[in-house]
């Protein structure tokens, strides 16, 4: 399991992360749709995920409605985690109850949530505070003081950020250099073989601020699992219940079609290939992989030892490749005798 510093930090985390979505959820709501994991199935997953040299693990507290926060923090205890062993990312943003100011990334909502982040995870600190998606009703400056103040008081060791889109990043940015708070190390997004948008924007903005990317939904809500047929039917998966994130699927068959090949040639699975992709990109610091069972984190894992060759990551590329979309399209034009090698 190789190790990479996340972002412009000396903090060192693996290159897959364990995501816990899968645990906690219910019979009657969205998180059960996702997992019904309770705590010895989750202790099983945890101990499975630190033995095969993972130390990353990301959370939120929106995830179960807070129950997976709990079921982690127990898991490590019951397992006798070191804490300075483990990287422990959670996030904020979401619901966590009615009423306008339950929600958002207020200076309020930030300084309530951490309090019962930390108490459900049973730590003094969180490594990994990420703000879980973009709120249009709080001025970024108020989220970043906040966040600022959970760092300096020592509730939070570095932040990150997710979903949120190039310009509000490069924006966050420039925020904390004028003000001198604690610098964004990372974001949180959305990348696979049938999801390359954030190539257009935000891999170059993540390259040349120097933030580490970490990726959620890697199998694009399992569609590159197998189980699926090209049009995301057939499968009993967690797709077929819970029909996320998007597909395009006249492009999803083509690299369905590209990994089966490169999967039976390397006498690897589907998932392997898919995660094994994601590995091989520059931008990608660690990859979230959530599970329900042991023999399916343990397939995921073996991505690490997934090779992949020139000819085979042209193959993926070509069968996923992005439609033309300006102004990139304009910048090729433009700057091809500029591009400096």
């Amino acid at each position: 399991m190789r190790m990479k510093p996340l972002g412009p930090s000396g903090l060192f985390v693996s290159e897959l992360c364990l995501g816990t979505m899968t645990f906690g959820g219910g019979d009657d709501d969205m998180w059960g749709k996702i997992g019904q994991l309770e705590q010895e199935q989750a202790d099983t997953l945890v101990k499975t995920a630190l033995d095969a040299g993972i130390n990353f693990i990301d959370t939120a507290n929106v995830y179960a409605g807070g129950r997976s926060e709990r079921i982690l923090g127990q898991a490590l205890k019951n397992l006798g985690v070191d804490r300075d062993e483990v990287v422990v990312a959670t996030k904020v943003m979401g619901g966590m109850g009615d009423g306008p100011n339950m929600r958002g990334t207020s200076r309020r909502h930030i300084m309530s949530q951490v309090r019962q982040s930390l108490d459900r995870l049973q730590m003094d600190h969180i490594d990994l505070y990420q703000i879980h998606g973009f709120d249009p009703a709080t001025p970024i400056e108020e989220t970043l003081a906040a966040l600022n103040t959970l760092v300096e008081h020592g509730h939070v060791r570095y932040i990150g950020l997710s979903n949120w889109a190039a310009w509000q990043i490069v924006k966050a940015i420039g925020i904390t250099r004028a003000r001198d708070y604690a610098p964004i190390l990372s974001l949180q997004a959305y990348y696979t073989l049938v999801g390359r948008d954030l190539e257009r924007e935000i891999v170059p903005m993540l390259k040349s601020e120097g933030l580490g990317l970490m990726v959620w939904s890697p199998l694009a809500g399992g569609y590159l699992s197998g189980k699926y047929a090209a049009d995301g039917t057939g499968g009993d998966g967690r797709r077929a219940e819970f029909d996320f994130p998007p597909v395009d699927f006249d492009r999803g068959a083509k690299v369905l079609d590209a990994m089966k090949e490169i999967a039976g040639a390397k006498g690897a699975s589907m998932p392997q290939i898919a995660l094994a992709w994601l590995l091989h990109q520059e931008a990608v610091t660690s990859v979230i992989v959530g599970a329900k069972r042991v023999e399916q984190l343990q397939d995921n894992i073996g991505a690490t030892e997934v090779s992949l060759s020139e000819a085979d990551l042209d193959r993926l590329g070509e069968a996923s490749q992005l439609p033309p979309e300006y102004p990139g399209w304009m910048f090729q034009v433009q700057g091809a005798d500029r591009t400096r090698d």
